[in-house]
Formats: structure tokens, sequence, C-alpha cells
């Protein structure tokens, strides 16, 4: 067995980057002290290289751009701001992206020549007498001058699982009829892709957890489709301008591949968080709100098949990342577990020690291993080659954790 690393870190850990396999970890972290972010630079050899503290707190949102410095969206003294800062710490720009009043970012991703960005409402604390907003997804060039800007309308939603007490029928439940979301936020996972030349832009009602994908045009942010409202799931990236969008809860659990001109091209029975493998496989464990778990980790093969690969106990999963081998590792149900590309399951570590909240995993040189559990980043030394080469080996689709392809 594997005896892992821990390094303890200040709160809770809500991002995980590295700017390529030699690291260090940049790991953005918030909760120790209120109204408050923490960014911690973090060698393969567990010591911390530096440390600094950010006004604002929340889910803070950090992305590594392919030059290596990493922008961290966060509250300014009036609008909120994206700031620079190099790799020993120190800020190199703070940004302002023209906003309308009532706003805030709910997801970026950095470009090469600019940002895009998903805004939402700010919370009612923030937003103060400003009027509320609707969603709106756009782009900026390298100065955070507004290239384009696209306003998002969620729309009535439905979906035949969620129910509603029939005033009619008395106790009797039925479908739930169309309802306009009182707010939108954007999606709870991956609520901005960018691939090719389109942009994958999840919203969802916080309240119900239905959500709308919007595929958008980079260039021009001309809404190219939607998909229909769905009980909002893991997406990812598998190729240029394509998609995987999931859906799961309310009886959904499935997973829908969207060409670049938003055409579903194939739909399986299933949803997880999967990752694209050498070859272009698909595959990862699968999430499903139930215990005991049903799950196994599955392959996503043709249109629409599915390869079994182990069952899987426990719940909370981290995102796995995928070797140049075609094995997955990830840490689900105290275990840190690999699948191998003919399906085979090994065990590298196991504990008693139960955490909900959990990283992605990456996988950085001499096969060592990332994930983070809670305020702790755990790392282990495995037998796993590099990371794979393809359009998603990992969550957030790079080590850089800025979900682009290709990112260069």
């Amino acid at each position: 067995m594997i005896t892992p690393s821990r390094i303890a870190l200040p709160g809770q850990v809500w991002g995980l980057a590295a700017h390529d396999s030699a690291g260090p970890l940049y790991v953005t972290s918030y909760g120790s002290e209120i109204l408050e972010t923490a960014l911690s630079a973090i060698d393969q050899a567990g010591a911390t290289l530096w440390r600094r503290t950010f006004p604002g707190t929340g889910h803070p949102r950090s992305r590594m751009s392919s030059q290596g410095v990493l922008w961290l969206a966060r509250p300014g003294e009036e609008d909120p701001v994206l700031e620079l800062v190099d790799p020993e710490g120190a800020t190199l720009d703070v940004l302002a992206p023209e906003c309308l009043a009532g706003e805030e970012i709910g997801a970026f991703v950095v470009l090469d020549d600019g940002f895009c960005i998903s805004w939402v409402a700010a919370r009612p604390v923030l937003r103060g007498e400003a009027p509320y907003r609707e969603p709106r997804v756009a782009r900026y060039g390298s100065d955070a001058g507004c290239l384009w800007s696209t306003p998002i309308t969620l729309g009535p939603v439905s979906h035949p699982g969620v129910l509603e007490l029939g005033v009619e029928t008395g106790w009797e439940t039925r479908p739930k009829r169309p309802w306009v979301p009182e707010s939108v936020d954007v999606a709870h996972w991956e609520p901005l892709l960018v691939s090719g030349d389109r942009v994958a832009a999840g919203f969802q009602d916080p309240r119900g957890g239905i959500g709308v994908t919007f595929l958008l045009d980079l260039a021009t942010g001309a809404v190219v489709s939607s998909t229909m409202p769905l009980p909002a799931g893991r997406n990812a990236i598998v190729g240029p301008g394509e998609f995987l969008i999931g859906a799961q809860g309310y009886g959904e659990f499935s997973t829908a591949r969207y060409d670049r001109d938003g055409v579903q091209a194939a739909r399986w029975s299933s949803h997880g968080a999967m990752v694209v493998g050498p070859s272009g496989e698909i595959r990862g464990p699968e999430l499903e709100n139930r215990l005991p778990s049903r799950s196994r980790f599955r392959e996503l093969t043709g249109t629409g098949e599915l390869a079994d690969g182990p069952a899987l106990t426990g719940y909370h999963t981290s995102y796995p990342a995928i070797d140049s081998a075609g094995t997955a590792v990830f840490w689900r149900d105290g275990r840190l577990t690999a699948v191998d590309s003919r399906m085979d399951e090994e065990e590298y570590f196991a504990t008693t020690d139960s955490q909900d909240v959990l990283s992605r995993t990456l996988l950085l040189d001499s096969g060592t291993v990332a994930v983070a559990l809670h305020s702790e980043l755990w790392l282990f030394r495995t037998p796993l080659g590099p990371l794979a080469a393809s359009a998603w080996p990992c969550g957030d689709g790079n080590l850089p954790g800025n979900p682009v392809f290709p990112l260069r």
C-alpha cells in the first residue's frame, strides 16, 4: 500500500492547478478566515513555497493560463476583478472587465488573447440596491475590453421527474408544471468550457437543479443551439467543438455527445466523471445520487453502448485523471483506486477516514497523484505514467485547470 504525504491547508480546497507535470501545485481554498480566500504554492515534496490571501470568499474561481500565470476572480472595491499572480506569488495586474450593476463572475476561462466570462446576478448581500440581472456570456480581449456580450434566457423549465402536490387531487402528486426560475446561476459542475470555436455555457435553477447548456460561437457570441432543460450533471470536452453533456437526478441518468453544430450525435444511459483516454476512449466512474451504490466504472462506446468495469462502493468521488496507457485513477469511498484499459482494478491506498469534499485528481511527474480532501492535500507516488495527451484527461481538462481545448 502506498503511504501518502498529507499537507494541511487553510480552509476548504476548491481549486487545484499546475502549469506542467513538474509542478508546483497552486491550491485555492477558503474558510479558515471569514471573507478571505487563500492561494498556496506547494511543491511535489509537500513543502509550501508561499501563501497569499485575498479578499472575498464563496466558491473562488482560479484559472492558470498556458503561460504559467494564475488568474483569480474576486470582488473588487466596486466591481469584480481578475487578479494576475505570477509563479512567485506577486500580483502582476488587476483587470476589471466591463460589467453591469449587480453582476458577479459566475465562471471564467483564460483564452490566448483574453477571457470568456459567464455573468450572473450577484448575491443580494453584494448586489445592494442594484436590480436583479439575467445571466449573460461575454468575451473580452487581453485588456478586459468587451468584444461581445450575449444575454441568456433560461425561460420556463420543467422535467417529468419533478413532482408537486396536486391541489385538485389532495395528496396525490403529479409532474410539476413548467416554471420560471426566480434566479439563475451557473451550472454547479463545468459551467464554462471552450473547445475550438465553440463555447459550452451551463446555467441552472439553483433551487431545483434543472439546467440548460448553451452552445455559442466563440468569434461572435451567437447562440448555436441549447439543450433541453435537464437535471444538471457533469460536462466535458471530447474534441474540437464537441462536448459531453451529462444529466443526473429526478430519474434522469444520461450523457449525450454534441457536435459543433449543436446536434446530438450519441447518447448513453450513464452519467459520471468521464475522461478521454489516449485513443479517444471515454471512460470514468459513474456518479448517481443513490446509496447503496449501483454505480460502476464505465466506458461509453459507439453511439449508446456501455462497457462494464468494476462495481463501485460509496458515493463521494474525485474527478479522475487518466495516464498515457489508459489507466484512470481517482478517490472514492476512502480509497485511491486505479482502473486500467482492460477494466482491471487496483487499490493503491485505503482508509476509514471519510471525506466528502474532494478536488479533482491530478497526475504529475514520476506518477505523483495529487488530490485534496476537504482541507488537506494528499500526494501519492504511484507507478502510473504521464497524463494522457487528450481533449479531457482530467477534471477541468488539463493540469492548469483551464477548460480550453486546445490549450496553447
